[in-house]
């Protein structure tokens, strides 16, 4: 449905902090399935560890706040060159389950629940597998650049 070349619209994140690598479900207004496909190309693993490779969790919820940011903007029908950014302002009930390693392909789930004055509140969650990874409530806020 979104390659990356159209995610970059979207998103003003580049290498190498774009996590969202495809969206294959979109629902304007109400939700989205995207993935993050993991290599161990990735920067972080060379210290995240050396010798048993995870992804940090904070890069989960990131690639959660990235795919819940899609969401929104596609929604909104708004782009980052239009002058609006979209910041992770906050989290709630955040919940890890399983490390995410080299090879894993992590979907990304994201569900508005609310917005109000440009603060959006998402409930995500991401998969490998079918297998839980991490859940979350995810805010976002919509302000001009």
């Amino acid at each position: 449905m979104m390659d990356v070349n159209e995610i970059r619209q979207y998103l003003p994140h580049r290498y190498p902090f774009l996590l969202v690598d495809r969206v294959v479900e979109l629902n304007l207004g109400e939700s989205i399935v995207a993935y993050k496909n993991v290599t161990i190309n990735e920067p972080f693993f060379n210290g995240h560890f050396p010798d048993h490779p995870v992804m940090p969790g904070v890069l989960i919820i990131e690639a959660m706040a990235q795919a819940a940011g899609i969401l929104g903007f596609k929604t909104m029908d708004k782009k980052p060159q239009d002058g609006s950014i979209y910041y992770f302002v906050g989290s709630e009930k955040c919940r890890f389950k399983r490390p995410v390693v080299p090879g894993d392909q992590v979907q990304l789930e994201a569900k508005i629940l609310t917005e109000k004055r440009g603060i959006w509140k998402f409930e995500c969650k991401a998969t490998v597998e079918g297998e839980l990874v991490c859940s979350a409530t995810i805010l976002c806020a919509d302000r001009k650049v």
